[in-house]
């Protein structure tokens, strides 16, 4: 039995994370080298990673950094297995980390993220594989936006009041108007819009949803000259479904998120929304 102390053990723990089992072995077999001990907990900790490949990730966490001028933003969403996890402040560190890291670097997408390097000499990916160990968990980092040209707003929502943020809206507006880019993140939270304007469309969906329309207004008997306009109706009614600009405004149904945004005389240049798992 090597000779090391409690004292050897807490240590260990904090620098690693380990269960206090895992840290006593590790240092056995270090003969009491803490540092070597380090180096053993997370060389056995990441041979766990590869067998954590195949597991589903549906819990986790969506964080944001937003600079103080408002002039840039990130949101960042990190996924791990259970909630038991993502409620833990060692997990939502991690995610604060890549935030923060997203939001200095500015990586063009999740390879260049993962590539790149958060510490020195570690790259992000080593930096994940290193909570995967720590955590025991697969730990995976899965979606991310940044804006920085405009006025940058995140609204961040919980779906557990005992679990970090689910749901993370990012909006960038032409100007600054703090009262509108929160109402609207926030609308946007609630009602999930896919396309920011019709522009934004591809032609082939919208010519799908015209023939879906149309097939099923014949199924259903009506007559041929009521079709165009029963087709277009149905239509307009997916753009009210889908695209933000169109959607009735959450706060004052009778007037469109176009309008809200007319009114106050901003433009909604682009905005990201991130549920996790979704």
């Amino acid at each position: 039995m090597a000779n090391f102390t409690a004292a050897d053990v807490k240590k260990l723990r904090e620098l690693t994370g380990a269960g206090m089992m895992d840290c006593k072995k590790a240092l056995d077999e270090a003969e009491g080298n803490v540092e070597k001990a380090v180096e053993i907990v997370r060389v056995k900790g990441l041979k766990g990673v590869a067998k954590r490949e195949s597991r589903t990730t549906s819990n986790g966490a969506v964080v944001s950094v937003i600079a103080d001028d408002n002039t840039s933003g990130v949101i960042v969403e990190l996924k791990c297995e259970t909630d038991f996890v993502a409620k833990g402040d060692k997990f939502v560190t991690v995610a604060d980390a890549l935030a923060a890291h997203v939001a200095k670097t500015a990586p063009a997408d999740i390879e260049a993220l993962m590539a790149s390097e958060i510490e020195s000499g570690k790259t992000v990916q080593a930096f994940v594989d290193e909570a995967n160990a720590t955590l025991g968990e697969k730990i995976v980092v899965d979606r991310f936006a940044q804006f920085a040209d405009g006025f940058v707003f995140a609204y961040m929502h919980r779906t557990a009041a005992d679990l970090p943020p689910q749901v993370g809206v990012l909006v960038e507006l032409d100007k600054e108007n703090a009262e509108v880019a929160k109402d609207v993140a926030q609308h946007i939270a609630a009602f999930a819009p896919k396309f920011l304007s019709r522009d934004e469309i591809p032609a082939d969906v919208v010519d799908n949803e015209r023939r879906v329309a149309e097939a099923t207004a014949r199924e259903e008997g009506k007559p041929e000259a009521a079709l165009p306009k029963i087709v277009e109706g149905r239509v307009t009614g997916f753009f009210k479904e889908s695209v933000l600009l169109d959607q009735p405004f959450a706060k004052d149904n009778k007037k469109t998120v176009q309008k809200i945004l007319d009114e106050a005389g901003v433009t909604l240049k682009r905005f990201s929304r991130i549920r996790v798992g979704a």
